[in-house]
């Protein structure tokens, strides 16, 4: 049965004197770092001293320095830089810092899985992975509440490497809601599937779709818009706060008729199958491989040909225009 921890569950004493270096200040760094130091912790944020995170992590009143001087000082290194670049990161500015009974942590857990980085054995290594993006693991702290969390303990050697990892997730907001563990091969496959056949390719690729069947069909695209792409946020709205059932349960009964009869005829077996596949190239390693070569090759430029081809498309055009009847032009 999976464990889980609330609030009341979890104290902050394992880490209340330990110094937390939080690498990298972008999304998830900024979120947890403020976090962290507004639950009272002592966090110091390592970056590159010519980037451009330095100033705004010094508006944000953090205390700031080089990567390897926050590594040396810090009994907890917290790495949140993107995957890609942590293995160099960690290579040449926070090895030599990873010391006996320190813990390196991670909120996704691709580098150890895959053994990009492979720490020493007298650390504890563990992970605390907010299921949300940063903005909103923000802004729901200040709210008051948090984001949940899965946690995994990689390699206990202090024999406090679950306390620790519990309360560096309390420090983040996330035993508000509440915790649930996971082992790092377990929340890589899942979330590199979820975002790949779900979240962002599965949703991306459907709307593109069922926006195209419509145009195709003679429908004005402005119209497609608002069918096939602006109301999926109010349906996800529903299925987020009521579940699947409770969401037919607030739609209209056409609907839910329509729904419940078409939508599987759509989303099918082969469908499935092709899920299967996704998730067979995830576990084999074979997607990280690919990943890795076309990061080493092309940078961010590995994904730049697919993105181009989506802003191109006739539903981005289109959405520009219609975003600016409902969104300020700044979030168009």
């Amino acid at each position: 049965m999976v464990k889980k921890w609330g609030d009341n569950d979890v104290t902050l004493d394992t880490i209340k004197n330990q110094i937390i270096a939080v690498i990298g200040y972008g999304i998830q760094g900024k979120a947890q770092a403020n976090n962290l130091k507004d639950s009272g912790l002592d966090v110091v944020v390592g970056l590159r001293k010519e980037g451009n995170s330095w100033k705004i992590a010094e508006a944000d009143g953090q205390n700031v320095m080089e990567v390897r001087d926050a590594a040396r000082i810090a009994d907890i290194i917290h790495i949140l830089i993107p995957d890609m670049e942590q293995a160099d990161a960690y290579q040449n500015e926070i090895s030599p810092y990873v010391t006996e009974n320190k813990a390196l942590c991670f909120s996704h857990g691709a580098s150890i899985h895959w053994k990009w980085i492979e720490p020493p054995t007298n650390v504890d290594v563990i992970m605390v992975a907010p299921k949300g993006p940063g903005q909103r693991v923000r802004e729901l702290f200040q709210e008051g509440f948090g984001t949940p969390s899965l946690v995994a303990v990689y390699k206990d050697h202090t024999g406090t490497a679950l306390n620790r990892v519990l309360a560096l997730a309390k420090g983040i907001g996330s035993t508000r809601p509440g915790v649930i563990e996971t082992n790092f091969k377990e929340e890589v496959e899942t979330d590199w599937f979820g975002e790949q056949v779900d979240l962002c390719g599965g949703a991306h690729s459907l709307i593109m779709k069922a926006f195209e069947t419509l145009v195709e069909a003679g429908y004005q695209p402005e119209v497609a818009y608002f069918e096939c792409l602006h109301e999926m946020k109010l349906i996800v709205d529903l299925i987020q706060k009521y579940g699947l059932t409770g969401m037919y349960n607030r739609v209209s009964e056409t609907a839910r008729f329509g729904g419940l009869t078409r939508g599987p005829r759509v989303i099918d077996e082969s469908a499935k199958s092709k899920m299967k596949e996704v998730l067979s190239e995830i576990q084999s390693g074979q997607f990280a491989h690919e990943w890795l070569t076309s990061y080493k090759k092309e940078g961010k430029n590995a994904f730049q040909g697919y993105m181009q081809k989506i802003e191109n498309h006739q539903i981005e055009t289109v959405g520009k225009d219609m975003r600016k009847m409902m969104w300020s032009e700044t979030n168009s």
